[in-house]
């Protein structure tokens, strides 16, 4: 029996294609995936991928959802580790920090997974709103949720949340990238590190508008 055979008799030969997909996505980004290379590193015809993918768009696509996922728990791992001890307003800000550094940190060591996180999305989702199968995809969904939770704790006025998302993520992504892919990533890491850390301070005070601590 082939490889193909038996790989497709049990049923997991879309996981397996998807799984080799977020390998070469990894090191050489959403360009080094391609139907052909997926087949060829299980083992089977690249005729086998059109059982279970439409064209190259749509194994992409698989694979970008579990480079979302794995950037999301990237970030939530941070988040859940913010200390027990502050105050409700205190937590919610050292949160949204968390989120800031851990997603310039994602962006630093999976380059290729951050770059195919932000080229697949859903085309008709709403204005801004980052999503791929009709759902908000995790890192951003946090974001959302982290500056609610700064107007319930009083750490953010009600009238500054409107489109706070954007200029937290605009900050926060632009130093990513730079730092991923452009002229800041040859630094030495302890510098990235403090214009990561003055990038994210930023952003935060120019969302609240202040840097006064939250009474």
């Amino acid at each position: 029996m082939s490889a193909e055979a038996r790989t497709y008799h049990h049923g997991d030969l879309r996981h397996a294609l998807i799984q080799e997909g977020l390998q070469l996505a990894r090191v050489g980004g959403p360009a080094a995936v391609s139907l052909r290379e997926v087949t060829r590193a299980v083992g089977v015809s690249p005729n086998a991928a059109y059982r279970h993918f439409t064209d190259r768009d749509d194994l992409l696509h698989a694979v970008a959802a579990l480079a979302q996922l794995a950037f999301g728990r990237h970030i939530r791992a941070r988040v859940d580790a913010t200390p027990d001890d502050l105050d409700p307003a205190a937590a919610s800000i050292e949160r949204l920090r968390r989120i800031g550094l851990a997603y310039i940190d994602f962006a630093r060591t999976e380059r290729g997974w951050f770059e195919l996180a932000f080229t697949t999305q859903d085309p008709t989702a709403s204005i801004g709103i980052v999503t791929l199968d009709d759902e908000v995809v995790e890192p951003f969904q946090l974001l959302l949720d982290t500056l609610d939770e700064m107007v319930v704790t009083g750490a953010l006025s009600a009238e500054r949340r409107p489109f706070a998302e954007f200029a937290c993520w605009s900050a926060v992504h632009g130093f990513a990238d730079i730092a991923a892919h452009g002229p800041v990533q040859w630094q030495p890491a302890p510098v990235i590190d403090a214009l990561a850390a003055a990038v994210v301070e930023a952003a935060i005070v120019g969302v609240r508008g202040t840097t006064a601590e939250p009474s």
